[in-house]
């Protein structure tokens, strides 16, 4: 009995041993096949060279009655033009902007996914097929630190970050437009899941002697008519919400690939940690 459990153990050990040299690397290898793909689609060079980067224009489709229109411009992270039409609902008037030339905003969003994404080929690569892994530890601590950067880079994709109407106010986007947008007019734009959103504010301006009971809002990814706040000394109420939005495939893509990836880390991980305990 005893030399047949000591068979046994030396079958579970060449196994484990096989498990680490062959298969291990061949999932490293699968995964960094897949997330290069990945890190292709954000379309940046290694040089940097913005300009030999595919310019794509979407059209932002709306439900509300057109009255938010436009033609957004995207090159790999940065949003280089937005011709966007509003209708103003006081006037019932139609105001067009557009991005100023020496203007264009990067989508943080993405920049940050893609740093995300070189960071976990930058762990997978550190490991090449001439590294022997000793230990199932050392395979799960791999998969962990990739999971992490992947789940991030998701993470980015997936949660656009909430701010407050005086932040949305402050931010440097207001200035970008050719003719500069009016005093009650708000836009954000933001990327939630394989979708570039562009959020309008209207604003309606609290007189002073108003009776209105003022709370400012909170923090909110998008935030809904009635919500108040004060820039400047002066209180607002937001009277009128447009999100319009449009639809970029190969960000779908790269959501795809960080959900493939993160299966092969999960799979790869449980199949150690079995060898290990029936070990």
């Amino acid at each position: 009995m005893a030399s047949a459990s000591q068979a046994e153990r030396s079958v579970l050990e060449e196994e484990f041993q096989w498990l680490l040299r062959e298969e291990v690397h061949a999932v490293l290898k699968q995964l960094q096949d897949i997330l290069k793909e990945a890190s292709r689609r954000f379309a940046v060079p290694a040089g940097g060279l913005e300009s030999h980067l595919k310019q794509e224009n979407f059209i932002l489709g709306s439900s509300m009655m057109d009255q938010v229109k436009g033609v957004l411009t995207l090159q790999g992270e940065a949003l280089t033009q937005a011709d966007i039409n509003i209708k103003m609902a006081k006037s019932n008037q139609v105001f067009h902007f557009i991005f100023r030339e020496d203007k264009q905003w990067k989508m943080q969003q993405i920049q940050d996914a893609r740093n995300h994404v070189n960071q976990a080929l930058q762990l997978l690569s550190s490991r090449d097929e001439s590294y022997r892994f000793k230990t199932g530890a050392e395979v799960d601590k791999l998969m962990d630190a990739v999971m992490l950067q992947l789940s991030r880079a998701r993470n980015r994709l997936t949660t656009p970050a909430s701010m407050t109407l005086p932040e949305v106010a402050s931010s440097s986007l207001m200035k970008m437009f050719s003719p500069p947008l009016p005093g009650d007019v708000l836009v954000n734009f933001y990327i939630n899941l394989s979708k570039l959103c562009l959020t309008v504010y209207q604003l309606h301006l609290l007189q002073p002697n108003s009776n209105k009971n003022f709370k400012s809002a909170g923090s909110s990814v998008l935030h809904n008519p009635g919500a108040m706040f004060e820039v400047n000394a002066l209180k607002f109420e937001v009277s009128h919400v447009h999100k319009v939005e449009c639809v970029v495939p190969w960000l779908n893509d790269t959501l795809v690939f960080f959900t493939i990836s993160l299966q092969l880390c999960q799979q790869l991980k449980d199949k150690v940690g079995v060898v290990c305990s029936t070990g």
